[in-house]
């Protein structure tokens, strides 16, 4: 939503905004949902029984489609192959190695030149995002896509955990209900069409928390989603309260990962399971988590590969993700650096414990920029095991100033002392070595514009890192 739409917003009195998010939600169920959804929805959970090989070979003549739509008809693509392939005849574009890794950057400076020609973006959904780094990248798909992408989620978020889009639920997010400088609740607001309460996590604090738990008994919500750290404090002050009238079905954590400790802390305040998943705008990865605790891959999506410097890795180890999309045929991405690193669990003819044949991800370590670096060139992914031994922590965020330096920004308990901050600053050097580590006791982390807690913010340039892209 555009920051004018968004001032006009702020301006309504509770009352309209209602109407208004209402609104927003018919528009917004338009794009998502029709008469085929059901079948759509069906259609996925069938095909989590696929063998290894039928997603293989479904996945080889979808990208074969793929690929030669991008290349004869992607401006940026035609431009790139015609350079590349000079010969009459000529066919390199036909085989994926043969691309070159695509940066976000290049999307985010000329976005329609990656989409399909002929494709009006007027008539299409526009989807926004700024990411960490503030600078905006528009992405565009069409209808069918946006159903198709929504019965993914349906299939494969909701009903595994026995929900549907029908039923009542709460989201944590980054849109603001009222305007930052708001000082007086409610701070969300009931969505009709979307059978949503919209909470803004912004104004999330110790003051109107209480307000926050009531709204959810008072819409009768049925599961949370939102950011795992939002979620974490809404948890930690249900704890607090003796609140033990909010059991959920199932929350789902999105946009951040979740630790051990956070999952217990939200699980334990509303009486569930705490399920995550992991996706993005542009569409080209996607997975989630099912009820043995493995992140299944969604291969309707995207191709992943993981690359270490520049050279592909075998599945298994940790890497760069490269994601080819298969789902918007519209804008494709072909070997696109997301920024993000995990590994891929090899394939495997025996099903999950779930009873889901579909791939998953081995481990999942945060983006490529949260990652540390030592001195001697290794590179530290997840240090939430730092917390998890009991230090008397509520929240902390570890950022890497230079090669040598570590500033440890955290919210302490009443608990904490001059014994606990030696503690966490030995589990810090238990995993990046000898540096020099800052303790920076606060209130409360920042967030990001969006909303969005980073627990791992790498400041080095990729020079001084000796990162090379």
């Amino acid at each position: 939503m555009n920051s004018t739409l968004v001032r006009m917003y702020h301006s309504l009195p509770g009352w309209a905004r209602t109407v208004a998010a209402a609104g927003r939600g018919a528009y917004l169920n338009y794009w998502r949902y029709d008469d085929h959804t059901e079948q759509l929805v069906c259609e996925a959970l069938d095909r989590e029984s696929w063998s290894p090989g039928r997603w293989k070979q479904w996945q080889e003549e979808r990208l074969a489609y793929i690929l030669h739509r991008a290349a004869t008809q992607v401006p940026f693509y035609r431009k790139y192959w015609a350079k590349r392939s000079p010969k009459v005849g000529s066919r390199p574009w036909e085989y994926l190695e043969n691309w070159d890794i695509l940066e976000k950057e290049e999307v985010r400076r000329n976005p329609r030149a990656f989409v399909v020609e002929g494709c009006r973006t007027r008539w299409m959904f526009p989807e926004h995002t700024s990411g960490t780094s503030g600078t905006p990248l528009t992405l565009w798909r069409r209808r069918e896509t946006q159903r198709d992408w929504y019965a993914l989620i349906e299939a494969r978020v909701r009903r595994w955990h026995g929900i549907s889009r029908q039923d009542r639920w709460a989201i944590l997010g980054g849109q603001l209900i009222v305007p930052v400088t708001g000082s007086t609740p409610p701070f969300w607001v009931w969505n009709s069409s979307l059978h949503q309460l919209y909470m803004s996590s912004f104004h999330l604090s110790p003051e109107f928390a209480s307000q926050y738990l009531d709204a959810l008994k008072l819409h009768e919500v049925k599961y949370l989603l939102g950011y795992t750290s939002s979620l974490e404090f809404l948890a930690r002050a249900a704890l607090r309260l003796g609140r033990t009238d909010l059991k959920m079905a199932v929350v789902l954590t999105n946009a951040e990962p979740v630790s051990n400790m956070q999952r217990s802390v939200i699980s334990k305040a509303f009486q569930c399971p705490v399920r995550d998943s992991y996706g993005m705008a542009e569409m080209v990865a996607a997975a989630s988590e099912c009820s043995e605790g493995n992140m299944h891959l969604w291969p309707e999506v995207g191709i992943i590969e993981v690359f270490d410097d520049h050279l592909r890795v075998q599945d298994g180890m940790p890497g760069d993700m490269i994601c080819t999309g298969l789902l918007n045929d519209d804008m494709p991405l072909i070997r696109y650096r997301v920024g993000d690193r995990a590994a891929v669990q090899p394939a495997n003819v025996a099903p999950c414990a779930c009873g889901r044949f579909l791939p998953f991800l081995a481990a999942l370590e945060g983006r490529v920029d949260d990652v540390l670096h030592t001195a001697d060139g290794r590179c530290i992914g997840r240090l939430d095991p730092i917390f998890k031994g009991g230090l008397p922590v509520l929240e902390a965020q570890i950022i890497q100033e230079t090669l040598v330096r570590i500033r440890v920004r955290y919210v302490p308990t009443s608990e904490f002392s001059q014994a606990s901050a030696e503690e966490l600053i030995h589990a810090v050097r238990e995993y990046v070595g000898p540096m020099e580590v800052i303790l920076e006791p606060l209130h409360r982390i920042p967030r990001e514009p969006s909303g969005k807690f980073r627990s791992v913010i790498c400041k080095l340039s990729e020079e001084k890192s000796g990162v090379t892209p």
